[in-house]
């Protein structure tokens, strides 16, 4: 028995330190003195007394109780009881100035304070209820005088009282009080006891808050409680520790942590700690600390800790445990008749035992089997167990769970194996309940109620162990009376006498020592159940069903090896090579391989030693560093074993060519291979003695057993007979453990000889072992070339340690722990490193298991010589191996090459390995497995070609190829190193390809291939793919003219100064719109640069617009104007100039459409009934340099005019017919964006004084310009309704309006909140303010979630939010309509039929005076910029070729949604339908304004035109379209392409192909309709950036004019020159003349031969005249173009390669007899299925060309063949169902119109009437500020944000557009003349006839009031009169005139009171505050100045200061300015 305490100490306020500033405690008294031997005092006690500090209280306070816990310097804890209570004590204050001479002055004030005082017992027990009961008799004692002395209540319970043992019977003792107590010690001191502490840690934070904090603390995380309750601290920290048994809490342990020690929360290791709950604010910023809050219930985990997850199902069956104990009715809530509730509550000590019992069933189950993976190293003279981690986790499946693994690594589970691991001691439940946690769990699957009955059973066991005696014992404890502790006249307690005290110490101890007759409980040793074995609980595979097969293969080609049937296993290996990714086939490999081992050594042949060599190889590679299926531990005997001979003398192993693998240079597997072979060891030094016991034993069991024992005795020892010898009847084997607990039992009946003999044996068994091992890793871990320095990583990162911070007690050395540093060199001498290895590895398994010092010392003697001896082993070795013969590789292939095409670099010998794509790997999809191939890559100048075989050899006679254009290539990325186990070698260096035709090529280089080459190879391929020029690709480079020698110079364009400056006064006079003096000199003829084709165009930098965001006040750049000077020769100086110009299709299309002509008199007098006509204007390229040379304007439009008004939009884009519909008339036109130019932006670029006057003169005439479009709309003459041809109902959109608004289902987002909240009554409501056709854009860039309201039906989206179209929806109770509803209704109204509308962008049309346009529509629109289309791209590219498979949570279709590819098409679909149904449908002009006009706007064009004319889908057609809308409407190929070096940087942007796209989403809905098949889309989709041709290059027909290819001189080829295979001959290229080639002569020429583009289902008479495809989501798909891809011959779509490639492929087939059928297999990826398998009319006309050459007949073209044909009649009885879908898909067209229109018209008009929006400046913020809308940090130039001028919200700039429009300063003017039109300047007839119209509701900025602002008496002026001013910095004060105006919410200040020009004026919404201040506040002030007058008025930009006359006009002044601004 131990005393029931050590200590008891006196703590109490220290008054001598509070004189010197500092609270604290000290210790008045403590017992005994002296400490005692076993249990030393542990300092600091004070702290723990007052946890908060020694504060004194002004009140009474009534004592507290709590328990703090100690550790000492051995880890021991210290229970600290205190008890607390306070004492009145006197204090004298005296007054501040104690200095006076006079001390009578001096009065002392006396004040009654109450400090603390403490009790405190000091004890190694856990019995809180106890100590609780002493303290309170001590304190009984002190304040009821109760009579008995304390030093005898002190000394009895230091030195009378003991805890009995565990296990123990009930003690009962007395204190000397009168008292009775009673100690009952639990069963088994391992358990610990709780009473009820975790049942009430259940209820404060709930079950899933516990659960994450108990898995927290089981990874070793930082864990805090804190809450107002010291003893709830110590009680939820008890509990959480208790519910880790059986594991055993081993870091910082601090319940109670005292405010001075706060600091140790910051220490690095982990930690379960409680503060009070006023340390909140302190404890939040900790980083790394998990914080609970008891009280409050909740538990905080930082960003950085991530929460380990208990893996599945053992965390679903502990959640269900625990409802089933603590939610009893949740299990019962669905029951529809559920039982009456009990009346009998569950007591909390039982639900805290239930709870306990469930966790320690979860551990038991997660630990299942745990000891199969103990390995014995030493039994005595003490044992000497470890854990086998590695082999646990790949039995059960857990080698990537992260929870399992930090729960295995830290030092709590160290502690469990020491303890737990010996297999002879004390049981407790655990280890009961871990022996049958197995059987339980399969009876509770079967049934699953016994599940709680077996937790109940467990947890009466678990209160047994605390209350083992049910018989109670009523204790008596006497108590203070009642509100003792409010005593006025309290005692103060008294001192004690240590002498009386330690005398009744010692006679206590005296007496104890005599009458100690208590035995100990029951703790008596015994075996440890050994539980289920790790096998049988493990991730079970399916053996029997596809591993079976596999098996048999596997060992089929074993045997094969082995019996030198080399072929045969060839033909099997690759087979088997996939199978070894089963670690079921990799095991029984090694067992397979052992089986062929002979006396240690297997001598192989060269060929049987390589395959072996590869099948080690492989199941190394396929396995990781950690060796948990124990794969490499077993090949370590074969590794040592296998070898060849290479010459007299000179042996091979197997080891030198399996060491570059990371598992080698991982010590943790050296350690565990070490432990299980001693283990092995150890047990057969033993086993004999317990073989006699096994025999007979088996005796017993019969006879058949033992006669099979003798059969295997005799057997003859083959391999085969080796596997058999095992089963059916396998020896069963005692196990070591087994062993150890019969050594460990009979040890002490054992004499002292037999023991050392023991130890002796053992010692030497493991030395023996550590010499096997060191010369083991001396082999695996020396390379053959011992110049390579050592590979201690592989691909594996699970070679680093798999421990966290705080690594395992076992696995702490595994690492250099002595400097900190890793001290491996790379490249350096590999004998120290593996010296330093063995030593480290020797050092620590040695000194674990108890190898003497001398054995040690003489291994590391022996280490460096073996080293040595090895090394120079292996020398011979190498210089044998050397001279072997090199394994044969495959021949390289050269592929087939265009004229023309060159070699860049010569094929390097390459590896395709597979990528994300399955097809072409026989895995999931079928077939043979093509990839990976080998063979080598070329680089020409026109691709990159890749041509091999398949590594497989049963697809090794197909040739694979992949290429791509290397102008395509898009991103190139280095690889890490590639292991193919197939080829038993290391690829070092590797390549990813990505190119923008889908195309992927990941190879690895051969190890032939030296570093250099494929540096070499990485630079020539980046210098082709990023030529200086266009002229440097391979469209020019390719042809076989050799350039000129000298190259024409360009001229520089600004070689002075003065050159300069005239340069920009002429450009400046243009912007204004002066013109300039004509040069008397006559300009010089151009010249045609005939041969300059290498000419340098000066590229552009970067585009044009920004792709962020691109600012409205750039309104010119270099884009828009061209100096004549550069450009001087004229169209018209040659007529055949002209003449080339209008052979081009796009002029032959004008007229066509009946665009009018050009003649070539350049007559003016034109006929009334040509309304448009071809202008020259541009001719000169002067007024917009991206525009072609001839545009179509209306007649009336004269040459001067256009180039007024062109400057009114972005680069000169202005409006130009492009498209006149045959029916209605209706025009389509394209121009750019509007330029929103304000007053900074006039300034900025025109600094005269006619600028005003220039600008005002576009604006006019831009007006004039849309008044002659609207004019030519035939529809704006009509008065009736436009009478259509189609029968609908739907016959226009005005009926579609009204369906809409009478309960058809048209999708209308809602507005805001404030847009549906019902309308205020009231002078406050705004009522008043009507809307008419005005509407405000929302923001440009589209959210998130904001482009779901723009789908159409079935959008495979969410369903937007919608407002239904109907009036009752708004109407209020009091029979009032709300405004929405009139908002609704008007911009219906606005919905009226017009002649032209303008669609174009929300933030460049907002402000548009419609007055200024009669009878047009601004419609804005949303759509996607450019740099939507390359992050898309991008995203779509990853998703069709992606370069690794799909993870399991991600799919293909996924990852094509998450692109947002198909939304941007469909929006493209969307604006082009709009434009369709107002062409067609309406009957008006369109005209689409979109950014710069030459992507998203060409877009929209192209594709209308295609819905509208059948024309453009004919190959003639489709042909003028591109050349006409893409090529001379300036789109950016070279730029968007990234065709030159200096357009790199701006990033891909396929702009072109996703046109390309959509008109195949058309193709595929109306197939019938196009002349042109799939196939010519595709051809356009590749070549349009392969830079094989010359048409899709430069950005506009100016550069092409400059190049010379618009008037190149064209002969008429012969139909010999044009069919010769290569495409064209050298006649044709020298035609050509340097210029390129044009793709249209291309494909005509293959047009005239093969069907090859013609779509055979192409019906011009069934057709449809307008298409109106469906463009909804479901509708659309992915595009086959971006899938597929052919591995035979690369892409199809160079026709004359892919020709070549498939002949060469069969030249096979020629040796077949002549008319035999070859049946041949079609592979879908490997194979061009429309070249190998034509269609029937292909195939028809193939056999056609075939018979005319046989009947030697002339060829005919395949034209005429066809045009023979008669098309098949319409079955009469579909035309109702065509008709039907056809006015069906005319409907839902229309529908998805209207939504834009009236999407544009009403969420404008919303936003402008409930909405305020911000005006946002860029701000940096000097200190740390938090954005208003997403919360995050705002500070310091790294994260600049956006700040609004008038409310102060602040925000990030990527937070903009989803911030709310809510802007409570800025206020609403409704003043017509105030127009911010930014387009039309109206004249004052204009502006004085608006007045009597109703007001609009606008968003003005204060720049564009002041810019706009004209005095007049009719302005309202709501207070003026003189003021004086102070001016700026280092300036006086003025005298002004100041006006304060409400309505535009400003105070201007003027000159005079008669002056008209305002000189300034301060924004009322910037304004702050307005106060008085004196003239003392204010400098430089005037003279004779009232000092009353001086106010102040603070903004947001600077401080303003004012003087009023007197004070009554400065305070008049100040509630003016108050009263606007409040």
């Amino acid at each position: 028995m131990s005393r029931l305490a050590d200590y008891f100490v006196i703590v109490g306020y220290d008054h001598e330190k509070e004189r010197s500033g500092s609270s604290c405690g000290k210790i008045l008294q403590r017992f005994p003195r002296t400490d005692w031997p076993d249990c030393p005092f542990t300092p600091g006690i004070e702290l723990f007394c007052q946890p908060t500090g020694w504060v004194l209280s002004s009140q009474r306070q009534q004592p507290t109780f709590f328990v703090s816990v100690l550790t000492d310097i051995d880890a021991d804890r210290h229970y600290s009881a205190c008890l607390t209570f306070y004492e009145p004590v006197a204090r004298t204050t005296k007054p501040d100035d104690e200095d006076l001479d006079d001390p009578d002055v001096i009065i002392p004030h006396h004040s009654q304070m109450f400090a603390p005082k403490s009790l405190v017992l000091i004890t190694r027990h856990f019995y809180f209820d106890t100590f609780r009961n002493c303290l309170g008799i001590i304190y009984t004692a002190y304040m009821d005088h109760l009579p008995v002395e304390m030093e005898t209540l002190v000394g009895n319970i230091l030195g009378c009282v003991h805890s009995p043992p565990p296990g123990g019977p009930q003690y009962r003792f007395s204190i000397g009080a009168g008292d009775r107590q009673a100690l009952q010690p639990p069963l088994c001191s391992t358990i610990p006891s709780t009473h009820d502490a975790v049942a009430l840690l259940f209820d404060q934070l709930g079950v899933q808050n516990v659960i994450n904090v108990y898995a927290l603390s089981l990874t070793d995380h930082k864990i805090l409680f804190h809450s107002q309750s010291f003893i709830r601290l110590t009680e939820a920290s008890h509990a959480l520790v208790s519910l880790q048994y059986p594991l055993k809490y081993t870091y910082v342990y601090i319940p109670i942590l005292p405010s001075p020690l706060i600091e140790v929360l910051n220490t690095p290791t982990p930690f379960i700690a409680g503060v009070h709950s006023i340390h909140r604010e302190e404890i939040r910023d900790l980083l790394d600390v998990v914080i609970i809050d008891l009280d409050g219930g909740s538990v905080h985990i930082p960003e950085c800790v991530v929460l380990p997850s208990i893996p599945e199902p053992v965390l679903s069956r502990t959640i269900r445990a625990l409802h089933m104990i603590l939610h009893q009715d949740l299990l019962i809530a669905d029951h529809a008749f559920p039982p009456s509730p009990s009346k009998k509550s569950v007591p909390p000590e039982q639900k805290d035992k239930e709870i306990r019992a469930v966790f320690i069933r979860l551990l038991a189950e997660l630990l299942t089997g745990y000891r199969s993976c103990l390995a014995l190293i030493r039994i005595h003279p003490e044992p000497f167990i470890t854990f086998h981690k590695a082999s646990f986790l790949g039995h059960k499946g857990l080698v990537e769970d992260d929870f399992i693994l930090k729960v295995l690594s830290g030092m709590s589970f160290n502690t469990f194996v020491s303890e737990r691991g010996p297999p002879y001691r004390v049981c407790d439940i655990f280890d009961e309940v871990y022996a049958t946690m197995q059987d339980d769990l399969r009876e509770e699957k079967a049934d699953p109620s016994k599940t709680i009955h077996n937790v109940k059973q467990l947890a009466q066991q678990l209160h047994n162990n605390e209350v083992p005696n049910p018989q109670p014992y009523v204790q008596k404890v006497p108590k203070p009376t009642e509100g003792s502790y409010a005593r006025i006249h309290q005692p103060t307690f008294p001192t004690l006498d240590e002498d009386k005290v330690n005398a009744i110490i010692e006679d206590g101890i005296s007496k104890q020592a005599k009458n100690n007759k208590v035995t100990n409980g029951r703790s008596q040793k015994r075996i440890v159940p050994m539980g289920p074995a790790i096998s049988t609980v493990g991730d079970r595979q399916k053996i029997v069903d596809n591993n079976a097969r596999r098996l048999e293969v596997l060992r089929n080609c074993v045997n094969f090896i082995f019996d030198n049937k080399i072929s045969d296993a060839r033909i099997i290996f690759p087979a088997v090579v996939r199978s070894l990714k089963s670690k079921v086939a990799r095991i029984a490999l090694t067992q397979e391989l052992g089986h062929h081992i002979q006396s240690n050594r297997a001598m192989l042949e060269h060929q049987q030693f390589d395959l072996v060599v590869r099948l080690l190889n492989c199941a190394l590679q396929n396995d990781s560093s950690m060796d948990e299926n124990g794969v490499a531990a077993s090949i370590l005997p074969l590794a040592t074993s296998f070898c060849r001979k290479l010459c007299t003398g000179v042996i091979q192993f197997a080891y030198t060519l399996v060491q570059d693998h990371a598992v080698w240079g991982n010590q943790q597997f050296w350690e565990a291979a070490f432990y299980q072979d001693v283990q092995k060891d150890i047990r057969q030094l033993y086993a004999p003695q317990y073989e006699e016991h096994i025999m007979v034993r088996w005796r017993r069991e019969g006879s058949r057993h033992r006669h099979s024992m003798e059969l295997t005795a005799v057997q003859t020892q083959t391999p085969e007979s080796k596997r058999r010898s095992v089963s059916p009847y396998k020896q069963k084997e005692i196990g070591a453990l087994e062993i150890a607990a019969e050594q460990l039992r009979i040890w002490s009946t054992l004499s002292e000889g037999q023991q050392q003999e023991m130890i002796n044996n053992e010692e030497s068994t493991v030395y023996s072992q550590a010499i096997h091992y060191a010369n083991r890793i001396v082999y695996m871990r020396v390379p053959l070339d011992c110049s390579k320095s050592l590979k201690n990583t592989g691909l594996d990162d699970d070679t680093k340690s798999n421990s966290n911070i705080t690594a395992s007690l076992a696995e702490s050395d595994s690492v250099d722990a002595e400097s900190g540093f890793d001290e491996t060199e790379e490249g350096g001498n590999v004998v120290p490193d593996v010296i330093r290895f063995v030593t480290r590895f020797v050092d620590k398994v040695c000194r674990d298991s108890c190898v003497t010092d001398g054995h040690i010392k003489s291994l590391h003697q022996m280490v460096p010589g073996v080293v040595a001896m090895h090394v120079e082993t292996l020398e011979a070795v190498s210089r044998e191996a050397k001279r072997l013969p090199p394994i044969q590789k495959p021949k390289i292939l050269t592929p087939a090459l265009f004229s023309g095409e060159e070699i860049v670099m010569e094929g390097l010998r390459v590896y395709l390995l597979a990528d994300g794509r399955e097809e072409g790997t026989g895995v999931t999809m079928g077939g043979p497995s093509l990839l990976p191939a080998e063979g080598a890559i070329f680089l020409t100048t026109y691709r990159i070609i890749f041509k091999g075989i398949p590594c497989d050899p049963l697809a090794c006679e197909q040739v694979i190829m992949r290429a791509f254009p290397v102008s395509t290539l898009t991103k190139e990325k280095k690889m890490n190193v590639q292991y193919l186990p197939h080829l038993n070698q290391w690829l070092q260096e590797g390549l990813q390809l990505r190119s923008n035709i889908f195309q992927l090529l990941k190879i690895a280089f051969d190890e032939e291939v030296v570093a250099d080459n494929v540096e070499t190879f990485r630079k020539l391929m980046n210098k082709c793919r990023n030529p200086a020029t266009i002229f440097n690709s391979f469209a020019f480079t390719g042809l076989t003219i050799a350039q000129p020698a000298t190259m024409h110079k360009q001229k520089e364009k600004n070689k002075t100064l003065r050159h300069y400056a005239k340069k920009t006064l002429l450009k400046t006079a243009k912007k204004a719109g002066i013109k300039t003096k004509q040069s008397s000199r006559q300009k010089t003829k151009y010249v045609l640069p005939t041969q300059q084709y290498g000419r340098s165009l000066t590229p552009r930098s970067s585009d044009s617009e920004s792709e962020g965001g691109r600012p409205g006040s750039e309104i010119f750049d270099d884009l828009s104007i061209v100096d004549e000077n550069e450009f001087e020769s004229s169209l018209f100086a040659d007529p055949k100039n002209l003449e080339k110009l209008l052979e081009k299709p796009g002029y032959h299309d004008y007229i066509r459409l009946g665009l009018g002509s050009l003649s070539l008199t350049a007559t003016r007098d034109r006929s009334a009934s040509e309304p448009f006509r071809i202008s020259s204007v541009n001719a000169h390229y002067s007024v917009c340099r991206s525009y072609p040379a001839l545009l179509v304007v209306p007649q009336s439009v004269s040459d001067d005019n256009i180039r007024r008004f062109a400057r009114t939009h972005r680069q000169c884009r202005f409006p130009v017919i492009t498209w006149r519909h045959s029916r209605t008339k209706a025009l389509l036109l394209r121009a750019s964006s509007f330029h929103s130019r304000g007053l900074m932006g006039m300034l900025k670029h025109n600094t005269s004084t006619t600028s005003a006057s220039g600008e005002s003169t576009s604006s006019l005439e831009q007006e004039k310009y849309f008044s002659v479009l609207v004019a030519a709309t035939p529809n704006s003459a009509r008065t009736g309704s436009y009478k259509t041809s189609f029968s609908d109902s739907l016959d226009s959109l005005d009926s579609l309006v009204m369906s809409g608004a009478t309960g058809g289902s048209l999708a209308i987002p809602e507005s805001s909140d404030t847009f549906r909240r019902p309308a205020k009554t009231g002078k406050s409501s705004r009522s008043s303010l009507k809307l008419k056709g005005q509407f405000l854009t929302l923001p440009r860039r589209p959210r998130r979630n904001y482009f779901s309201t723009l789908t159409r039906i079935g959008s495979t989206k969410e369903p937007p939010r919608t407002a239904t179209l109907n009036p009752a929806r708004f109407s209020q109770p009091n029979g009032e309509v709300e405004r929405a509803g009139d908002l609704i209704s008007n911009s219906m109204q606005g919905l009226k039929k017009v002649s032209l509308y303008v669609l174009g962008e929300k933030a460049q049309m907002k402000g548009v005076k419609l007055e200024s346009f009669p009878k047009c529509d601004f419609i804005p629109v949303d759509f996607y910029e450019v740099r939507h289309v390359k992050a898309s791209f991008k995203k779509l590219m990853r998703a069709c070729v992606p370069s690794s498979p799909h993870g399991p949570d991600a799919s293909f279709l996924k990852a094509i949604e998450e692109s947002g590819w198909l939304p941007q098409l469909q929006n493209i679909l969307q604006l082009a339908g709009a434009a369709v149904d107002l062409l067609d449908v309406q009957g008006s002009s369109v005209i689409i304004c979109l950014e710069d006009g030459w992507d998203i706007t060409t877009q929209v064009v192209a594709t209308a035109q295609v819905l509208l004319d059948p024309y453009y889908r004919t190959l003639d057609g489709f042909r003028a379209l591109i050349e006409k809308e893409w090529l001379s409407f300036g789109h950016r190929f070279t730029h968007r392409s990234n065709q030159t070096q200096a357009n790199q940087a701006s990033g891909f942007a396929p702009i072109f192909l996703q046109f390309l796209d959509v008109i195949h989403q058309i193709h595929q809905q109306f197939p019938l309709s196009f002349e042109f098949n799939q196939y010519f889309l595709k051809f356009l989709a590749y070549h349009y950036v392969s830079n094989r041709f010359r048409t899709f290059m430069l950005d506009n027909e100016l550069e092409r004019m400059e190049a010379g290819w618009l008037l190149e001189e064209k002969k008429p080829h012969r139909l010999d020159e044009l069919d010769e295979e290569a495409g064209f001959s050298q006649k044709h290229f020298g035609q050509q003349g340097g210029l390129g080639t044009p793709i249209w002569d291309y494909i005509d020429k293959h047009h005239r031969k093969t069907p090859l583009f013609h779509n055979f289902m192409f019906s011009p008479a069934d057709q449809e005249m307008v298409l109106r495809p469906y463009s909804n989501l479901s509708n659309m798909k992915i595009w086959d173009y971006y899938l597929t891809e052919d591995l035979a011959h690369g892409p199809s779509y160079d026709i004359e390669v892919a020709q070549r490639e498939i002949s060469q492929n069969e030249d096979t087939d020629s040796l077949e007899m002549p008319g035999h059928m070859v049946r041949k297999i079609i592979n879908g990826c490997y194979d061009n299925i429309m070249l190998q398998q034509p269609d029937h009319f292909q195939w028809q006309f193939q056999e056609i060309l075939k018979l005319e050459r046989d009947l030697g007949h002339l060829p005919r073209k395949w034209k005429t063949f066809w045009d023979r044909l008669q098309s098949p009649a319409r079955d009469p009885s579909s035309l109702p169902r065509d008709m039907h879908a056809r006015s069906h898909g005319r409907s839902i067209h229309k529908r998805s119109t209207l939504e834009i229109l009236v999407k544009g018209k009403i969420l404008g008009e919303a936003a402008r009437s409930f909405a305020q929006p911000h005006r946002f400046e860029e701000l940096t913020y000097t200190t740390a500020v938090n954005c208003d809308l997403c919360g995050e940090i705002l500070w310091g130039p790294v994260k600049p944000g956006q700040h609004c001028v008038d409310c102060g919200y602040k925000c990030h700039e990527k937070c903009m557009s989803n911030v709310p429009r809510n802007c409570t300063k800025l206020k609403a003017i409704s003043d017509v003349s105030t127009s911010s039109s930014s387009i039309s300047r109206p004249s004052i007839s204009e502006t004085s006839s608006t007045h009597g119209q109703q007001d609009r509701v606008m968003t003005i900025t204060p720049s564009q009031i002041y810019e706009q602002f004209t005095p007049s008496s009719t302005e309202h002026r709501t207070h003026e009169g003189y003021l004086y001013k102070r001016g700026a910095l280092l300036k006086g004060w003025k005298q002004r005139w100041f006006v304060l105006d409400s309505m535009k919410h400003q105070l201007r200040w003027y000159d005079s009171m008669e002056d008209s020009t305002a000189k300034g004026f301060i924004d009322l919404s910037e304004v702050e505050s307005v106060r008085p201040v004196g003239s003392k506040h204010v400098q430089g002030a005037p003279k004779k100045a009232d000092e009353s007058g001086f106010f102040e008025m603070k903004t947001t930009r600077r401080l303003y200061h004012f003087l009023a006359s007197d004070s009554r006009v400065a305070h008049e002044w100040i509630d003016k300015i108050q009263g606007c601004i409040q």
